[in-house]
């Protein structure tokens, strides 16, 4: 419950609490630092969503792949059902 509130907190930060957090970051990094930062955040990003799409293509290769490969074998449900009688 604290963890959703601290969540929802963060989100409705306004110009002044961001202004503050930037500083922090200038503070902490340097300013030369920060644009080396955020091209490796950026870079990141894109590796991420292309691995994401990669495996999102790879679920529905195999999804389109399942149904042709798995079909069931009617013969054994009639040995099964002749069985029976």
């Amino acid at each position: 419950m604290q963890a959703s509130n601290a969540v929802l907190g963060f989100m409705n930060m306004g110009w002044p609490e961001i202004t503050i957090v930037i500083v922090i970051f200038i503070l902490l990094f340097g300013a030369k630092k920060l644009p080396e930062l955020a091209r490796g955040v950026g870079k990141s990003i894109k590796e991420f969503k292309k691995a994401t799409s990669n495996i999102e293509e790879e679920v529905r290769n195999a999804i389109e792949e399942e149904p042709k490969s798995s079909a069931p074998k009617p013969t054994v449900e009639k040995e099964k059902s002749s069985a029976e009688k």
